[in-house]
């Protein structure tokens, strides 16, 4: 069996050739955008441009089992996503997983629009389908560790929401279970840490590891949008992310069903040893 994975030059994407490598899955085809930022993948390398639907054909080719990765361009990835599913039954391939959001049918985040529509193209593609809902990566905060430092606090617009994430080697480790197994086609799994927690007591996790009184400090979606246009985002994004943000104060990130631990057949990694990852790369 071949299986070819999407975005494999991205983070998740290197997660899950280490995961399918452990794994021993030997015949792993990377599919990537640009070849020159793959050179160091140690498999296989395709170029595969959502956009290009020329290299999607000939890169499918032979790939039995395909893993897309959600592309990064919101706004875009359903064109980008249908290219991929259409060349993807064109080419005979004979199952797809697909990396969507948590709840993605009842999601507040403005994310979950996207997601929504290419997991009805892929069921109305008559192709074999398994859906990976996945919620927030922790990283997506721990990545903000040394700006609260700097700064003196953690903001955001998250309030009192309850965030059920996971490392993001935990949602790559997901995937390589499911294209290296059986059982998975025609299921959805909700995946999600195994346990939740509000930004409040993220700064604090910061503020007991770093030894500094690192405060959480909610702002109005406004506000928190204000300050990352500050930072350097472009305004769409910076709007866009203190909307996910808030969407979290909604329960959009909370989950406790538990499928990511029991597909992993472990616990999910902790908050504590991500903050902890985190700091240490800031030493």
């Amino acid at each position: 069996m071949t299986i070819g994975v999407t975005g494999a030059a991205g983070q998740l994407g290197r997660f899950v050739l280490a995961s399918l490598r452990k794994r021993g899955a030997g015949n792993v085809v990377a599919l990537v955008r640009s070849q020159d930022k793959a050179v160091d993948l140690g498999v296989q390398v395709r170029e595969a441009d959502y956009d290009v639907v020329a290299t999607l054909d000939s890169s499918l080719k032979g790939i039995d089992t395909l893993l897309l990765i959600s592309s990064s361009e919101v706004g875009k990835r359903k064109a980008q996503h249908a290219n991929v599913i259409a060349a993807a039954a064109r080419q005979g391939v004979k199952h797809i997983v697909y990396t969507s959001l948590l709840r993605a049918d009842s999601s507040p985040l403005s994310l979950a629009e996207e997601h929504l529509a290419t997991e009805k193209d892929l069921k109305a593609s008559g192709l074999p389908v398994t859906i990976l809902r996945n919620s927030w990566y922790t990283e997506n905060y721990t990545g903000s560790i040394g700006g609260a430092l700097a700064g003196g606090a953690f903001i955001g617009s998250a309030g009192d929401g309850r965030i059920s994430s996971a490392a993001r080697a935990d949602y790559a480790e997901a995937a390589a279970i499911v294209l290296t197994s059986d059982g998975h086609i025609g299921r959805t799994y909700e995946l999600a840490g195994d346990t939740s927690y509000t930004l409040t007591e993220l700064a604090a996790e910061i503020s007991r590891q770093s030894g500094r009184d690192i405060p959480y400090r909610n702002l109005s979606v406004a506000d928190y949008a204000a300050v990352l246009a500050g930072f350097g985002l472009p305004e769409p994004l910076a709007h866009a992310i203190a909307g996910w943000d808030f969407g979290a104060s909604q329960g959009g990130l909370f989950d406790d069903g538990h499928e990511l631990s029991r597909l992993l057949g472990r616990p999910t990694t902790s908050l504590g040893v991500s903050v902890a990852e985190a700091l240490s790369k800031l030493a």
